[in-house]
């Protein structure tokens, strides 16, 4: 686990080299483009890198290493190109069996001055006009993903059509699948380009605020300071709203009976419309589709990721479960006005402990951070789930039109290629088409890709190990440590005690306050939420914001990584549910069935039984 530097005798997480490769993943590297994977000699060894299970839990088949790609280089740019933040650059990222793993790369302490006034221009103008240039953002996303909407792939047909000939267009139409291709990579580009736009200064916006109260509240906790933002209407709740509205109406309606096997789509629609109001029903079920189904309960990174709007059931199960419990008297909508009451309160207080003038600098920052504040989950619903779930329809149907050409089995096997291959294998589509042969495809992809699965099995049998190489001295990245938790001292706690103190306790960060005991539910799989029972305890590696009906279910959280910005620990606060987040190993080391005690105040959880 560890190694000592001679001349600071500081622990090491092991270096990729290290780690055992699964047994049949042998040639994984050959998978994924030729930068991505570590090679010998490139000093990554010396750098501290960590996996980022909160977003990629699973190994990625080839296609898929684009959402990352796209989104690390995204996230970097606005750091180092656009904002210019004073101590952080954006973060180095590379993939390890499967998995991809961070290191931030940070600004050398003599240049930081040099940014500060340009970083200064550029952040005021935003924060100036903040709403302005945000619904300008929401026209700009919104018209991008009209766009890839308006992409079609289709087989070529058995001739050009004749009234080509009279116009003189002299295309044969493989252009239409050709740059349909490239136009669907550079549209998802871009909305990840709009993506972090205003992400990095929403985090920004939050940890000037924080470091403020830090400095101003000498011993102030995370989670007061947390607290003094929450209670927001949120875009990324609205599907989950949708819902509750939906499973409120039909119980006030009275259509309980048509809610016994939802995985029945067609047959629960066809008996809600069959009772007295299941048409009023299933008009207001229509108008929350679009847009509020483009939602999944994956996170949007994969392929498999399934959508409300494509698998009905989901949306449909969850549904009938809101009624279960609203017709069972409980409550199913967020404490909102609870949560708003505590944040005026904890505001209150604090600001009354200032003068005058630290009272004007706390209103502005404190401000600042509750506007901002929502966009660090709003985006979420607009890129990950609405765009990357167009984006991957999209993928499936070009990945159809080389099904009917022969070049494989499975929509879904276009996966298995890099997106540079797929271009490679569209232009030799359209080459045995246009010269009347057999393509190549046919004969080469078939074997190649149940060669790439048996890999991909094998990675995805292994769980990542969550960090390697050497940590740095302090880690100044804001996205770092607001979302994945990946502080200074939580990196320092997890190298001294493998995250257990001597009592046996999981130490983690206090993300969401409260101290509960129940049943452990590890969950690895979104898949798998359906066992999750009422008042059990989620244990998993992250929750992904589309978990939202659940959390209404299940009494705390336990996360392996995320930060004090992470998904959990934001929709636990709004929940009012206890959260430790960035245990490190939570997931591997607590059993599903176990009676656990969940400490939200302390970020501490400790195995009582079992």
């Amino acid at each position: 686990m560890t190694s000592e530097s001679p001349a600071h005798a500081l622990k090491s997480f092991p270096s990729a080299a290290d780690i055992p490769v699964p047994e049949g993943a042998e040639g994984w590297e050959k998978l994924y483009p030729y930068y991505l994977p570590f090679r010998e000699g490139d000093g990554s060894e010396h750098k501290f890198w960590f996996c980022d299970s909160q977003h990629w839990p699973t190994a990625y088949k080839p296609f898929e290493t684009i959402g990352g790609e796209f989104a690390v280089k995204c996230l970097g740019q606005y750091n180092t190109r656009h904002l210019l933040i004073p101590p952080a650059n954006g973060i180095e990222f590379k993939v390890h069996l499967g998995y991809l793993y961070m290191s931030p790369v940070a600004v050398a302490p003599e240049d930081m001055a040099a940014r500060v006034p340009e970083f200064e221009r550029r952040v005021g103008h935003y924060f100036g006009n903040w709403e302005r240039l945000l619904d300008d953002w929401r026209v700009k996303v919104r018209g991008t993903i009209a766009d890839m909407e308006a992409l079609s792939f289709a087989p070529l047909p058995d001739m050009v059509p004749f009234e080509d000939i009279e116009s003189g267009k002299a295309k044969d139409g493989s252009e239409v699948l050709l740059e349909g291709y490239d136009r669907l990579i550079q549209l998802a580009y871009q909305n990840w380009q709009y993506h972090f736009e205003f992400l990095n200064l929403g985090y920004l916006a939050y940890l000037d605020f924080f470091n403020f109260a830090k400095e101003a509240f000498p011993g102030i906790p995370d989670q007061a300071i947390a607290k003094m933002v929450q209670g927001v209407d949120m875009e990324l709740f609205r599907p989950d709203d949708e819902l509750k509205t939906l499973a409120t109406l039909a119980s006030e309606l009275g259509l309980q009976s048509a809610f016994e096997n939802t995985d029945d789509v067609a047959g629960t629609l066809s008996a809600v419309g069959a009772l007295p109001g299941g048409e009023r029903w299933l008009a207001r079920y229509e108008e929350a589709q679009d847009p509020w189904f483009n939602f999944t309960v994956g996170n949007g990174f994969y392929g498999h990721d399934k959508y409300w709007n494509e698998y009905q059931e989901i949306p449909l199960g969850y549904i009938r479960d809101y009624m279960r419990r609203v017709d069972a008297g409980q409550t199913i909508l967020r404490p909102k006005e609870e949560l708003i009451a505590e944040r005026d309160r904890i505001i209150g207080e604090y600001r009354g402990m200032l003068d005058a003038d630290n009272a004007a600098v706390f209103d502005a920052k404190c401000g600042l951070a509750a506007t901002a504040y929502p966009y660090v989950e709003n985006h979420n619903f607009y890129i990950e789930h609405w765009t990357m779930g167009v984006f991957w329809r999209k993928v499936r149907e070009l990945g159809r039109v080389f099904v009917a050409a022969g070049f494989w089995d499975d929509e879904s096997d276009i996966l298995y290629l890099t997106r540079n291959e797929v271009r490679d294998a569209l232009f030799d589509y359209v080459t045995g088409w246009a010269v009347g042969c057999d393509s190549v495809g046919p004969q080469y992809w078939p074997a190649e890709i149940a060669r790439r699965a048996k890999i991909v099995d094998a990675l995805q049998g292994q769980r990542p190990q969550p960090a390697l190489g050497t940590p740095p001295a302090e880690i100044t990245e804001p996205f770092t440590q607001m979302l994945w938790g990946i502080t200074t001292e939580q990196v320092q706690t997890w190298l001294e005690d493998d995250d257990a103190d001597d009592s046996g306790a999981i130490k983690g960060m206090a993300a969401s306050p409260g101290l509960v005991e129940g049943r452990a539910r590890v969950v690895y799989h979104a898949d798998d939420l359906g066992e999750v029972q009422d008042g059990e305890i989620l244990v998993a590696t992250i929750t992904a914001p589309s978990w939202g009906p659940v959390f209404g279910k299940i009494k705390a959280t336990v996360t392996d990584i995320g930060g004090m910005m992470s998904h959990a620990a934001i929709v636990c606060r709004e929940y009012g549910l206890p959260a430790v987040t960035g245990t490190g190993n939570g997931s591997t080391s607590i059993r599903t069935g176990q009676l656990i005690r969940v400490d939200g105040n302390a970020g501490r959880v400790e195995v009582l039984e079992g």
